[in-house]
């Protein structure tokens, strides 16, 4: 009898922690962008000789990381295209121009996941891509975000980075064809933290 009461008293707490603990486990985490720890930059080709790097200085964004169902995590970043830095002024002021980016009218990149699934090594992420008023589909990979640092102590962080195209053509982005190469390289290596 005494056995039987203390198993039950062992099942009923065993339960308690788990029903305590067990939805913070699988609770989805939410980070911020650290743009201090992170960079976004691209690469374009010119007149058919090299390619010209630049960044965007200016960025946010959240990730949403369910460990224990990946397909509830999202990913959001804004980037303001005043923030665009191709370490020439002149060059910067003619890419914010109508002709170009037009970021008066069109201030703001964005992509927004829509579908997330885990892969080996990070996520495959389904999501909505704005840049000069056109919105299209892309999908890319993104590497890490399984790994969770502190730094500074006590403040949780992630990271990803990715490297994938886009052709700018397909964003109605078509000045200079024969002077510039019409797929655009983009790296990101991005930090967010809670």
């Amino acid at each position: 009898m005494k056995n039987a009461i203390l198993r039950t008293l062992t099942l009923v707490t065993l339960a308690t922690v788990l029903a305590t603990f067990g939805g913070v486990a699988r609770a989805a985490e939410t980070y911020t962008v650290d743009p201090v720890h992170s960079s976004i930059s691209f690469m374009i080709q010119h007149a058919g000789l090299s390619k010209i790097h630049g960044r965007f200085n200016d960025f946010s964004g959240k990730f949403t990381i369910d460990s224990q169902d990946p397909s509830k995590s999202s990913f959001a970043i804004t980037i303001p295209i005043d923030s665009i830095d191709t370490n020439n002024v002149k060059r910067d002021e003619h890419l914010r121009a109508p002709d170009y980016f037009n970021s008066k009218q069109f201030p703001t990149l964005t992509f927004q996941s829509t579908k997330v699934k885990a892969v080996e090594g990070g996520f495959e992420v389904t999501g909505d891509l704005t840049m000069h008023g056109v919105t299209k589909p892309l999908t890319i990979k993104l590497k890490g975000g399984d790994k969770v640092v502190e730094f500074p102590k006590g403040k949780p962080r992630v990271g990803v980075d990715s490297t994938f195209s886009v052709k700018r053509s397909d964003f109605g982005v078509s000045t200079e064809p024969s002077g510039l190469g019409d797929e655009i390289s983009i790296i990101i290596g991005v930090e967010a933290a809670k």
